[in-house]
């Protein structure tokens, strides 16, 4: 039968499995153009249906060879929802009724083919269903492994699957922890080196404390605001990898849906090479080499004293041979942190993305379907918004402890009480008395917008057309307040009340990202949902 001028099969609805049913489509060319001379080219090859699946307008990302390939081979592997409606439109020959059909049949012969392998698991256990296109597990040290673990590793090093696995694996205490640690074991140093509370006089009448303990952006932000960052995003990468995408593409198996995930963090690897230049060389190196280091040999420089600088204006204090190997370790420290910081909103975007694909390629799926997505889609908006609200905290630490350095201030909090009682009971203080080149300013804008890019990705991608508006709205509206007062910081006196409003409010967020309850049939649901 000819249609669209491509050789076109009626469903035949005879109860086979997908894999059954693909061997004969693909055996007949079902889908292929018609020849000049009007008879068929002859049987599909995973490469032509690779490239025709790749060609069609609507789909974006295309299709892996090796996906098109597991296809003919006689194996466990079936085919996602995604790529059921591109073998649709190449065996529907491009007409919407005739895709349709198709698109039913082969959802339900891939349900056929994952019903039969679990019936075959039970009856024969593992032996049940033997892979022959698969080599065996392999066994060593009396631990065997899965031949997809030994072709992994096979393909050598890749910084991002090691940096995801860095969230992913082990205990999700693992990361938050170790980042704490070294929080901890640098505020012991400087205990041991004297520089943990230490104040310096840049004029006369003023003195400054610039102690490390007194940083916030060394203490609070590594002690505190990283290691709940890490544990929201590993909090969500699980639940997306372990449970949540596997509900969504449900017509396929387990290790179908976790080699695509892997696909898509190594789609991500330049991405993660760039973050990990920039943060090490530039963030790390050059910083403290242009920061630290060559002041503290020269003597000077036109940058605020603080810690790491301490050395020049203090010698009685701690020596500069002390302080440069101290602040080569805190960089070090501050630069892998921050790295894994960026790893962590990459990853973010990955769930999104891969979110985004399942849910545009299920558009014809059953509305209990679509109905359990938009409660996936709202979690992770929630995950988001909570990390997004940690990631531009870390931006307000590391600009008010610049803006501080740079005041006359005498600490930090009394800085910050300071500008709020002179808002209130306006008394004019003078603002600013030095002027010091910040590049903290700099690094804190680059992390504050990173961020909530992530998060505006996401309400774009997930928000759009769904009906949870309500409480995505209210978490748009924390967000561009936390970030105007970020932009805020230092510009206008009484500053620290819109600060403080905007962290108060970012603070209640991180327990009740929703700030209230609202009514589940938002959501397409009868339940409530708090």
């Amino acid at each position: 039968m000819e249609k669209n001028g491509k050789i076109f099969v009626a469903p035949p609805k005879d109860g086979n499995d997908f894999k059954e049913l693909f061997k004969q489509l693909a055996a007949a060319g079902a889908g292929r153009p018609l020849g000049s001379d009007g008879f068929p080219q002859g049987p599909w090859t995973p490469e032509l249906l690779a490239e025709a699946i790749s060609q069609i307008d609507s789909n974006r990302i295309g299709v892996d060879l090796r996906t098109v390939q597991l296809w003919f081979q006689e194996n466990e592997k079936g085919i996602s929802p995604s790529n059921i409606r591109w073998l649709a439109r190449i065996f529907g020959c491009d007409d919407p009724e005739a895709t349709s059909e198709w698109q039913m049949e082969l959802s339900a012969a891939q349900s056929r083919l994952t019903a039969k392998r679990r019936d075959s698991k039970k009856a024969g256990g593992s032996t049940g269903l033997r892979v022959p296109d698969m080599p065996p597990p392999v066994t060593t040290d009396d631990q065997t492994q899965p031949a997809s673990d030994l072709a992994q590793g096979r393909q050598g090093f890749s910084l991002a699957r090691e940096s995801e696995a860095l969230f992913s694996h082990g205990s999700p205490l693992n990361l938050p922890a170790s980042i704490f640690a070294g929080a901890s074991a640098l505020g012991f140093l400087s205990y041991i080196v004297g520089i943990h509370s230490a104040t310096h006089s840049p004029a006369d009448g003023v003195v400054k404390q610039v102690g490390f303990l007194w940083a916030p952006n060394w203490t609070f932000l590594f002690m505190v605001l990283l290691p709940l960052f890490f544990a929201f995003v590993i909090e969500l990468l699980v639940f997306w990898k372990q449970d949540a995408r596997f509900r969504l593409v449900a017509q396929g198996d387990r290790l179908e849906s976790d080699d695509a995930w892997t696909r898509n963090v190594q789609a991500y690897s330049y991405t993660y090479w760039a973050v990990f230049l920039i943060c090490v060389l530039f963030a790390g190196l050059f910083q403290w080499i242009g920061v630290c280091l060559i002041p503290l040999i020269n003597g000077g420089g036109n940058y605020a004293v603080d810690w790491g600088k301490l050395a020049i204006v203090r010698p009685d204090v701690i020596s500069v041979p002390m302080t440069i190997v101290f602040t080569g370790l805190a960089y070090l420290y501050m630069c892998l942190c921050f790295y894994l910081f960026f790893a962590g909103l990459i990853l973010l975007h990955t769930i999104v993305h891969d979110l985004w694909r399942i849910e545009e390629a299920s558009t014809m799926r059953p509305v209990e379907h679509r109905r359990e997505g938009g409660e996936i889609g709202l979690r992770v908006m929630r995950g988001i918004f909570r990390c997004t609200v940690l990631g531009v905290l870390v931006a307000i630490c590391m600009k008010a402890q610049s803006s501080y350095l740079s005041s006359n201030g005498e600490d930090i909090l009394t800085w910050i009480a300071q500008d709020m009682s002179s808002a209130l009971h306006g008394r004019h203080d003078g603002g600013n008395s030095f002027s010091y080149r910040m590049p903290t300013h700099y690094s804190s804008l680059l992390v504050a917008i990173s961020t909530c890019v992530v998060f505006l990705y996401g309400s774009i991608r997930l928000g759009a057309g769904r009906r949870f508006r309500v409480p995505l709205w209210r978490m748009s509206a924390v967000v561009g307040l936390l970030f105007a007062s970020y932009l805020l910081i230092d510009a206008f006196e009484g500053f620290s009340i819109l600060l403080g409003v905007g962290v108060l409010l970012a603070t209640y967020g991180l327990f009740n990202p929703e700030f209230g309850r609202w009514r589940a049939s938002e959501l397409g649901s009868n339940q409530s949902v708090s």
